[in-house]
């Protein structure tokens, strides 16, 4: 295959850098079959261990479904606010923190560890791997989706069980991610918990370490550390 342009590079950094957990500013536009194909196969076209695919994608439109899966999220949100004190209680269930019932279409990603067997090669050593690929998945799917102008948000509020009982999961498969796509009037320019003043974005170089953990000094990489320094952004 060729090598990228440098305006196809600048595009895939600009969807890197302006994807956003999308929980409000959906609009009532449908998405396409052939814009959901198009977002779906990408997220089938992700690496995974022993090329074992791990991942099923289950669409759901059904308004009696969501809302199923909406009252497991208010459950689920007032129990995890318990986790906290005032007044960051407060402040934390007053976020919007999921659009499931706004947005057109939600899916469900799943993790089915019995393809292809029981051995698949790379798994017998980490079996987390094969979760890992279905993550990879859900990337692909996200960065797809921003591409084509399509918000997506991750609802982890949820009860896992009520999603197996409500999408009639078999006992070995897993969810692992609860996903609301549609389109939305704006992509925010920071993510919605960072400008709250929730949480903020470490620095890169707080994050990157040279041969071992937290080792920081290494002539080797001299280079590569006074880049990282200025947090170089290619949006």
């Amino acid at each position: 295959m060729s090598e990228f342009t440098e305006e196809e590079k600048r595009g895939f950094y600009k969807a890197i850098y302006s994807r956003r957990d999308v929980r409000s500013h959906f609009t009532s536009k449908s998405i396409k079959n052939e814009i959901l194909s198009k977002i779906l196969n990408a997220a089938h076209h992700a690496p995974s261990v022993g090329f074992s695919q791990p991942w099923n994608f289950i669409l759901i439109k059904n308004n009696l479904t969501k809302k199923k899966i909406k009252e497991s999220f208010e459950i689920e949100k007032v129990r995890s606010s318990q986790l906290i004190e005032e007044p960051k209680r407060s402040k934390y269930l007053s976020f919007k923190l999921e659009g499931i019932l706004e947005s057109p279409v939600n899916l469900c990603v799943t993790y089915d560890p019995s393809k292809f067997g029981p051995f698949v090669i790379g798994r017998s050593s980490i079996p987390e791997a094969g979760l890992y690929s279905v993550c990879c998945a859900i990337q692909n799917l996200w960065l797809a989706a921003r591409t084509e102008g399509i918000g997506v948000g991750w609802v982890s509020i949820l009860s896992n069980d009520t999603l197996k009982d409500v999408l009639e999961l078999p006992e070995y498969v897993v969810p692992i991610a609860y996903l609301c796509l549609g389109y939305v009037d704006e992509f925010a320019e920071k993510p919605d918990l960072e400008k709250a003043g929730w949480l903020h974005r470490l620095d890169l170089k707080d994050v990157v370490f040279f041969e071992k953990w937290k080792e920081k000094e290494n002539s080797d990489w001299k280079e590569i550390q006074e880049m990282i320094k200025t947090n170089l952004n290619y949006a």
